[in-house]
């Protein structure tokens, strides 16, 4: 598929489907034009949100330990094409796909087959969802605002099956508060990798908080700035190219998690959104071990960390020195010391 072969009647009606929920009723895909349309456009949005969350998770030293993996809800199959790119296929043992669509599943399997020849791609049968069988890494992707009670219970028991589990999540207030409650549930049986530096309760969750959300800001590769395909589709989805917000969760079993990836240490603490900037301070909603809470960055405080924050790209995961609310310097978790 290229633009070039785009229909955009296929693409005004998957639009009205996301827009209208009808969506979230079934499925929606029509023809395998219907997966390849949606392929080189929404999912593509949606790839640039993975490419974000695997250069975080791979960036505090997690890469999964192998196995089966297995991506949920597939729909054309982004979210784990891009895992198998970033961490290579031979380290995984096969990849079982599930959709309610078969259309998708068979979608998905023979890109595989053709991406990746020698690796075993299989659609899961009721057998297979119903077992007790090991999966090594699930992968889920924008779903969680189309499951029902059932689904979510369906997927609770695919959870409790795995080593690791990655999920990404549009960056809305419903979604992204109803993922925070997810991973809560999950703390027994789970720790968290990312995006939280701590391994407690989600503290956006508390009274007081309930217009927060743990959300983040993927950026779009630059050069579809200047691509008219992507200016038209922008223009006719209506949708902001520049915007790509999504939450994310990667979580590892316990107790065979302790000691992989990055350990949390007490001290990191994870910027929320995106942090404002003044001309004489920059504000920020912080959360770590202790909590959340709004901070302050003064520049007189700290000049050079202030105009790194601005620049920043990427997770805003860092070592803050404060006093109350107040930041009086700090370094990014990775990079060394800012100068002066």
């Amino acid at each position: 598929m290229t633009w070039s072969q785009l229909d955009w009647n296929i693409l005004d009606r998957l639009r009205a489907g996301f827009i209208g929920g009808t969506a979230a009723q079934g499925p929606y895909w029509q023809s395998e034009e219907d997966l390849a349309h949606y392929d080189l456009t929404y999912a593509e949005r949606i790839g640039w949100k993975w490419d974000a969350v695997l250069r975080e998770v791979r960036q505090r030293g997690w890469a999964p330990r192998g196995g089966l993996l297995m991506d949920w809800g597939c729909g054309s199959g982004v979210a784990s094409r891009r895992v198998l790119k970033a961490f290579g296929a031979e380290r995984f043992d096969s990849l079982v796909v599930w959709d309610h669509s078969a259309l998708a599943t068979d979608y998905v399997s023979q890109r595989a087959a053709k991406d990746w020849p020698a690796l075993d791609c299989a659609t899961a049968t009721p057998g297979f969802l119903e077992a007790g069988s090991p999966i090594g890494l699930l992968v889920i992707s924008h779903v969680l605002n189309e499951l029902d009670e059932a689904g979510i219970a369906a997927l609770r028991r695919l959870i409790l099956r795995s080593e690791s589990v990655l999920w990404v999540e549009p960056g809305t207030k419903d979604v992204g508060r109803g993922l925070q409650a997810v991973r809560d549930t999950l703390l027994p049986e789970f720790r968290t990798v990312a995006p939280c530096t701590h391994d407690k309760p989600c503290p956006l969750l508390a009274a007081g908080r309930e217009n927060d959300w743990c959300h983040f800001f993927a950026a779009p590769p630059g050069e579809i700035f200047a691509n008219s395909d992507w200016v038209k589709f922008g223009q006719r989805a209506g949708i902001d190219l520049r915007s790509l917000p999504y939450c994310f969760l990667l979580l590892e079993r316990r107790p065979a998690a302790e000691g992989t990836g990055q350990a949390h240490d007490g001290t990191l603490s994870r910027v929320i959104g995106r942090p404002e900037f003044f001309k004489p301070y920059a504000r920020l909603l912080n959360c770590d071990a202790s909590g959340a809470a709004e901070l302050t960055l003064q520049k007189r405080d700290d000049k050079a960390l202030l105009k790194a924050l601005e620049k920043a790209k990427g997770p805003l995961v860092y070592h803050w020195e404060r006093e109350d609310n107040f930041i009086r310097t700090g370094q990014r978790f990775g990079e060394a010391p800012a100068e002066a």
